[in-house]
C-alpha cells in the first residue's frame, strides 16, 4: 500500500538534524513525478519501503525519497 500517488503535492520531512539529507530537504516542498518499484522490502521486511518516491522539487530539483520522509503538504488546506 501506498500513502502517495504521481501528483501528490508532498512535504520533505527529515527530522534527523544529522542526516546527510536534512539540510538540503527537510521542509521543502514537491510534487510527486514517478513511483518506482524495488526490493528493498526484502532486506527491512517493511512493505512500504518497496516504493521510492520521485519528488520534483519548487525550485526544479529532483530528489528521491522513501514513504517516512514524506508527509502531505497541508498547506493549501490552511
Amino acid at each position: 500500500m501506498r500513502r502517495f500517488e504521481t501528483g501528490d503535492s508532498v512535504r520533505i520531512d527529515i527530522p534527523d538534524e544529522t542526516d546527510s539529507d536534512h539540510e538540503l530537504y527537510h521542509g521543502r516542498v514537491g510534487e510527486v513525478l514517478e513511483i518506482i518499484e524495488d526490493d528493498a522490502e526484502c532486506h527491512t521486511g517493511d512493505e512500504r519501503d518497496s516504493h521510492l518516491f520521485v519528488v520534483k522539487l519548487e525550485n526544479g530539483d529532483i530528489g528521491h525519497f522513501r514513504w517516512r520522509d514524506l508527509r502531505p503538504d497541508n498547506r493549501s488546506q490552511d
